[in-house]
């Protein structure tokens, strides 16, 4: 148990790999009526609740894959939850950094599974989604 107070979590956006980006985005959009919160061009990201989405991305390498899931928290303090982490020892793939593709700012850390965690702060005006 962790003896420290937590760290801000604002949000969560699940990441799925198609490789049918227009077709997948549809039943997202239109079957499932969700909102799009952000349009990244390969990415489309739906709103699923107040403070959670779903992105579905063009990542044709990464469709049939395990490894091409993403879990994503939404944080204001990337860096507080990179030295948390790295400290408890957790196995990242490096610091944070910045993503001009995606204007994010992020790192990535693996659970005991091997699934993916993503940390990240959202650096795009056209974001809707919470700060």
């Amino acid at each position: 148990m962790c003896d420290e107070p937590p760290l801000p979590i604002r949000g969560s956006v699940t990441f799925l790999y198609t490789h049918d980006l227009p077709g997948t985005a549809r039943f997202y959009a239109e079957t499932l009526g969700l909102p799009l919160a952000l349009d990244q061009g390969p990415c489309r990201i739906y709103r699923t609740g107040p403070s959670s989405f779903v992105g579905v991305c063009d990542k044709p390498d990464r469709a049939v894959e395990p490894a091409g899931v993403v879990f994503t928290m939404i944080t204001p303090d990337v860096d507080g939850w990179w030295a948390r982490l790295h400290q408890a020892g957790v196995r990242l793939d490096g610091p944070p950094r910045y993503s001009t593709t995606y204007r994010v700012y992020a790192f990535f850390a693996f659970d005991p599974n091997g699934y993916r965690i993503e940390f990240q702060q959202f650096r795009d005006s056209a974001w809707t989604g919470p700060a």
